[in-house]
């Protein structure tokens, strides 16, 4: 009897692999982002705050009923290599979808209507590689809160690897959330 010869690993593979083994620190985040493991530690105050400031806004004046996560990640589609693992700082869905609802910790980003990243030690992870996975997701709208440039980003329509639209505002004004949010987001209490 012979046994069948297995096809060998390819780096991505073997890659995805490694990092859903991985076991972070309590508090710390792994993500699979353009082929490369990103572990950020857990957050300052400041950025949580800043969080916790637009959940607030979204759930009271969303003109569409919404969920929030803040843990659940999200297997997006990649750019050539293994599949893209992101954790946004927050995730929106109309509730109606009850899309947290039976997902494991990875879930696709289909009916997903907004993700909200805040800069921290990886800003630039923030600005460049996830805003790409997350329009290759079709992930509608993304914000981001800049803050190292004081600001705040509102990036729409996506299409392959980014997005067609953006509008940037400095914090402290307000920037308008299209539907299924629709409502002027105040950024007045990020000051």
């Amino acid at each position: 009897m012979t046994a069948m010869a297995h096809e060998p690993l390819t780096q991505e593979e073997v890659l995805l692999e490694g990092f859903l083994a991985l076991d972070t620190p309590e508090g710390f985040r792994a993500e699979l982002i353009e082929g490369e493991i990103v572990v950020t530690p857990p957050p300052d105050g400041d950025h949580e705050d800043y969080i916790s400031l637009i959940v607030n806004q979204v759930i009271r004046r969303s003109r569409t009923d919404m969920q929030f996560s803040g843990n659940k990640g999200l297997k997006l589609a990649s750019g050539g290599g293994c599949p893209n693992h992101a954790i946004p700082d927050g995730t929106f869905a109309p509730t109606k979808l009850r899309l947290y609802r039976g997902a494991d910790s990875w879930m696709p980003c289909d009916g997903v209507a907004m993700v909200l990243e805040v800069t921290s030690t990886k800003h630039n992870a923030d600005r460049e590689a996830k805003r790409r996975c997350y329009a290759r997701g079709g992930i509608p709208l993304y914000l981001l809160v800049d803050r190292e440039a004081s600001s705040i980003t509102l990036f729409r329509d996506p299409e392959k690897d980014d997005y067609r639209e953006h509008c940037t505002r400095p914090l402290g004004k307000s920037i308008a959330l299209p539907e299924p949010f629709a409502f002027e987001l105040d950024t007045t209490d990020f000051l």
